[in-house]
């Protein structure tokens, strides 16, 4: 089966999670730190693991904004057919 091309995919790495997945899982770690109840060797876990989901959540934020300026920088692909006058 095909892998889908986003073309932000190189941004985040091959190995790394979309960024939805990356967001989710992001979330649920914060929440485990914030309810407590792990211990400080898991907590320090949990944060190492948030800061590598934080990581690749912003390489996705940085690929779609460049993708989005390159779109805009270019006039070809900004015009549609009922822009030719």
């Amino acid at each position: 089966m095909a892998k889908k091309d986003s073309g932000t995919a190189t941004a985040a790495g091959a190995d790394a999670p979309g960024y939805e997945q990356a967001r989710d899982e992001l979330i649920d770690v914060v929440r485990r730190l914030e309810t407590g109840g792990t211990t400080l060797e898991e907590s320090l876990a949990l944060w190492e693991r948030g800061e590598e989901l934080a990581k690749v959540c912003r390489r996705w934020l940085d690929g779609a904004r460049a993708r989005l300026d390159a779109s805009l920088a270019d006039p070809a692909q900004t015009s549609g057919p009922d822009d030719r006058g």
